[in-house]
């Protein structure tokens, strides 16, 4: 790997590795990383519209679109009218959260392991740093 001094170039590729990380910790029930993070997004926020969606997670529209299609595909998530008829409602179906379910333990474990490489102070001052930056 070239050494570089752009933060650019060093967070990408801190982003990919801790993203191969929770991908391969959630290959065993069909998730990827970015999958599961819109799958809690949208238990969290309960029935979002996909704007407040796209928001929620600093998405454009038209990524999120693309990526709630193959989440609606599988069956984990539903895509309906909202409660303005000029907004999509998302929601979460049954096997939608049975996933969740079985994905979070699988999550947790990558969590750790990525927090246990920094060390409590470490991790807490990253944390702190990539609010800073966002």
């Amino acid at each position: 790997m070239l050494p570089t001094q752009c933060l650019c170039t060093r967070l990408r590729r801190a982003s990919r590795k801790v993203t191969r990380t929770y991908d391969d910790a959630l290959i065993a029930v069909g998730l990827g990383a970015a999958q599961f993070s819109l799958l809690r997004h949208v238990q969290r926020l309960g029935q979002p519209s996909i704007s407040a969606l796209a928001e929620a997670m600093g998405l454009d529209r038209s990524t999120l679109g693309r990526n709630l299609r193959v989440l609606a595909e599988q069956g984990l998530l539903q895509l309906g009218e909202g409660r303005d008829m000029r907004a999509r409602e998302v929601r979460l179906t049954d096997a939608g959260v049975q996933r969740i379910e079985q994905a979070v333990p699988l999550w947790e474990q990558a969590q750790q392991a990525l927090a246990g490489q920094l060390g409590v102070e470490r991790h807490a001052e990253l944390m702190r740093l990539l609010e800073e930056l966002a």
